[in-house]
């Protein structure tokens, strides 16, 4: 049931039998590695263990769980153990004073992070990306071996599986009296549209997000086109082949893939870092002295399984007064199309409409009605409102939680299948055929004008 998924949980106190799983965070140079801890779990231990080179994200990542700590509302009770120093990971190792290593930071080295964990024995719950290009992609395959072979865990973080509005949308693609079967669609008319658009200037856990120097180097952080669009392709799977394998050899055939560069200025660059001049690592990057020029937008046009999708991403600077990031999607099914959409008539927040496919019959309300009541059990409250072309689908307070909170709900994830070890057989070929996905769509909209 939604309501219990999205329940708090809280550690007894005291009880250190309950804690199955000790959790080490190395190198958190991104706000994730934080949000993680935002919530407490009743497996896992209050000591973490953090190992990382002395510096800016080392701070900001403390500054961030001491907040949750001191926080009025439910605050947390992490105990972080600091260990810096220049071979941090290579003493991570070597003392492993946790079995789960968490991961969040600079891009580039995370794919050699997980590999190198793994091989040690260790499980790793990692964000995305966890791989950035080609070569990475290869890293990453043998990673996946490696944990097999050492029957340890390695999973990334898939938030938006968690959004209501995706998690309804997959919903009423399941039910053939409402959807019907999913369309093929064309490269002009893709069955499965996904976009998703960012800012470089927001606010994490009511602050505004101080950036690393490095986010702006698509080197380290990754291009656009392989790091949010992570999210996207992985949504397209999850959505259109429900607890399906996808063998990305057989399955993804790419037909075309973009990039494109998001302009900064210097002063915009030290609004979101706090530093006053460009490192040299971005000068390769910067036009007339003054102006970043960041590979962070991309767009992927593909087939999955023989169903044409596309993807992309676009980041903007700083979202107009009262908005922010945004999502927008499209399945086209025989009978209905199920979008969600996130503009000004939806106050810049993700709804979900039901609405009439092109020379399709009008949809039936009443089997509409019945179907939405079936789906009530599941998730109370929501109901249909007519809106011009469809029905829109409303949906209660409650579960809509935020982006911060389906940390929680993706650690829980992984605890699950950390103390049943029932991860699904389907995970691992998909997280394959994801980064396989993004990485090889880089190399295409490298080669591509």
């Amino acid at each position: 049931m939604m309501t219990a998924l999205f329940a708090a949980c809280s550690p007894k106190k005291d009880d250190k039998s309950a804690f199955s799983v000790h959790l080490i965070t190395v190198d958190p140079g991104h706000f994730h590695a934080a949000l993680v801890q935002k919530s407490m779990y009743p497996e896992v231990d209050t000591v973490v263990h953090v190992y990382a080179p002395e510096g800016d994200d080392l701070q900001q990542h403390m500054d961030r769980i001491h907040a949750y700590n001191t926080r009025e509302e439910n605050p947390t009770e992490w105990k972080e153990k600091i260990h810096v120093g220049t071979h941090f990971f290579d003493e991570m190792l070597e003392q492993k004073k946790g079995n789960v290593v968490v991961l969040a930071g600079n891009n580039q080295k995370k794919t050699d992070y997980i590999k190198r964990s793994v091989d040690a024995g260790l499980n790793v719950l990692s964000d995305k990306p966890m791989a950035i290009d080609a070569t990475g992609f290869e890293t990453l395959k043998s990673a996946f071996e490696s944990a097999k072979k050492n029957d340890v865990l390695l999973y990334d973080i898939m938030t938006e599986r968690y959004e209501i509005t995706t998690v309804l949308q997959r919903e009423l693609s399941m039910l053939p009296e409402v959807f019907g079967t999913l369309e093929q669609g064309t490269p002009e008319n893709p069955a499965v549209t996904k976009e998703s658009v960012h800012h470089f200037y927001k606010y994490v856990s009511g602050n505004v997000l101080v950036r690393p120097t490095w986010f702006m180097d698509a080197a380290q952080q990754g291009e656009g086109i392989v790091d949010v669009t992570t999210h996207l392709v992985d949504l397209v799977q999850w959505e259109c082949f429900p607890e399906k394998a996808i063998d990305y050899k057989k399955d993804i055939r790419l037909q075309s893939a973009k990039r494109w560069q998001t302009d900064m200025t210097l002063s915009q660059f030290k609004t979101i870092t706090g530093v006053n001049q460009f490192p040299d690592f971005l000068k390769k990057d910067i036009v007339q002295d003054s102006v970043l020029k960041i590979y962070s937008n991309g767009e992927i046009n593909y087939t999955i399984k023989g169903v044409h999708a596309k993807v992309s991403v676009t980041w903007n600077y700083k979202a107009p007064e009262g908005t922010g990031d945004t999502h927008f999607s499209t399945m086209r099914g025989t009978k209905a199309n199920l979008s969600i959409k996130q503009g000004a008539e939806q106050q810049y927040k993700p709804e979900l409409y039901i609405e009439q496919a092109t020379g399709q019959a009008p949809l039936n309300e009443q089997v509409l009605q019945q179907q939405i009541e079936k789906l009530q059990a599941k998730y109370p409250g929501i109901a249909l409102k007519k809106v011009k072309n469809g029905w829109w689908v409303t949906i209660p307070d409650n579960f809509k939680e935020g982006h911060e909170a389906h940390f929680a709900r993706v650690m829980e994830k992984f605890l699950e299948y950390f103390k049943n070890k029932n991860m699904p057989a389907w995970e691992v070929p998909n997280m394959l055929a994801k980064y396989y996905t993004t990485t090889a769509a880089l190399e295409l909209a490298k080669k591509s004008k």
